[in-house]
This record gives structure tokens, sequence and C-alpha cells, in this order.
């Protein structure tokens, strides 16, 4: 049984980016996130997708607890999520979109780019990230997303992403 809401057919052919408007959005749980994404502890860095426009956009959050693996040395006593794993999670939240688009179902995609990444402030335990990523460019094999993460409706970090995209 498939923890997708709505109607459980996502990557119809006949969804346009100006029809995906009228969908009603979608919620993943972590097990269908699980089936679409190939990254597992301690580098799966989404919990839960909250808000789901099938060749759009995804909204995805991340909650940051002290028992994260990378506090231990991302610093002690100043314990402070890297920015790297803080793009990974829009990367991620990108990713589920990308997975979604007709065609693309059985791809995995890869860094290709990062541009006009900016990080507003730290994260750190305790927080809730929100992480929202909206499609802008999607090609057979190429993909752009804009990212954007906040914590408490405080942009925390955002820029673009470039995907490559390659069989599994």
């Amino acid at each position: 049984m498939s923890t997708l809401t709505e109607d459980p057919t996502i990557s119809s052919p006949d969804i346009t980016p100006d029809s995906a408007d009228s969908i009603p959005s979608r919620i993943l749980m972590i097990d269908e996130i699980q089936k679409l994404l190939p990254h597992r502890y301690p580098f799966l860095l989404v919990d839960r997708i909250i808000d789901f426009v099938p060749n759009k956009s995804a909204t995805g959050i991340k909650n940051v607890t002290f028992n994260e693996p990378f506090f231990q040395g991302h610093f002690p006593n100043h314990p402070i999520m890297p920015g790297v794993l803080i793009v990974e999670a829009m990367a991620q939240v990108g990713g589920i979109v990308l997975r979604h688009l007709p065609g693309m179902e059985d791809q995995l995609s890869l860094f290709a780019g990062i541009d006009k990444v900016r990080f507003r402030r730290p994260v750190v335990p305790g927080d809730r990230l929100t992480i929202t990523t909206e499609l802008l460019v999607a090609r057979k094999r190429f993909g752009k997303m804009h990212g954007r993460a906040e914590v408490d409706g405080q942009l925390a970090c955002e820029g673009e992403l470039m995907f490559s995209l390659v069989n599994l």
C-alpha cells in the first residue's frame, strides 16, 4: 500500500507543467521517500515530503537533532549543520521531483552544478528545516531547480541546483 495521499498516478504523461497547478498536492512518508531515493542513514536528509506537485515542486522536512553524526565534529560545543549537507538536503527534495517526471522513473540524479547558493543563518539541533524545490528546467539528461531552506520562516539557504540524470 502506498503512503502517497490522493491519486497515486504521479508520473502520468498527460500532466504538463501548466496543468500541474490543478493537481492536488501530495504527502510522502519516509518509506515512500526511500523507494524513490537511494540514500540511507546517515545520508538520507529528508524525513517527509509535506507538499508535492508533480512536474513542478516539492517541500520536504528535515528534523535536525543533536544525535546527527556530523555534530560530533561540526563543531564540538557549538553544533552547526554543515552547509554542504543543507544543500544536499535541498538536492534530495529536488530528486523527488525529478524521479516523478515522465521517463525519469529509472534515472538517478547527480549534481552537475550549484549556482548562487547563499547561507543566511545557521541550522542547529532542534531546528526543523523546511526545504522547497521548484523545477526550472527538465530535459532528458539534465535538470535545474531552485532550492530554498528555511527554519521557522527564516531563510537559511537558497540557490540553484543542476542535475545530470543517469540510468540506475
